[in-house]
């Protein structure tokens, strides 16, 4: 079965960099910041990450979400 990954930005705190955040129902990884890459293509390498993680083709796709954070599905 195949679900969407949601990811969050995490901004920086006193003991840790900015982050981003990726979930789904079957579970979720927080990824730093890549600072040499864009605010689309952190979301999509944290995708990617929680894929792998997870054991699932990473050839995602998705986009940003109104309000806030980008949502990706397995192609």
């Amino acid at each position: 079965m195949r679900q969407a990954i949601v990811t969050r930005y995490k901004g920086p705190t006193n003991h840790k960099g900015a982050r981003i955040r990726a979930l789904c129902d079957a579970g979720s990884i927080t990824v730093s910041w890549d600072y040499s890459l864009g605010v689309a293509e952190n979301h999509l390498a944290a995708a990617k990450a929680l894929a792998r993680k997870l054991g699932w083709p990473e050839d995602v796709e998705g986009g940003s979400l109104p309000g806030a954070g980008y949502a990706f599905v397995q192609l």
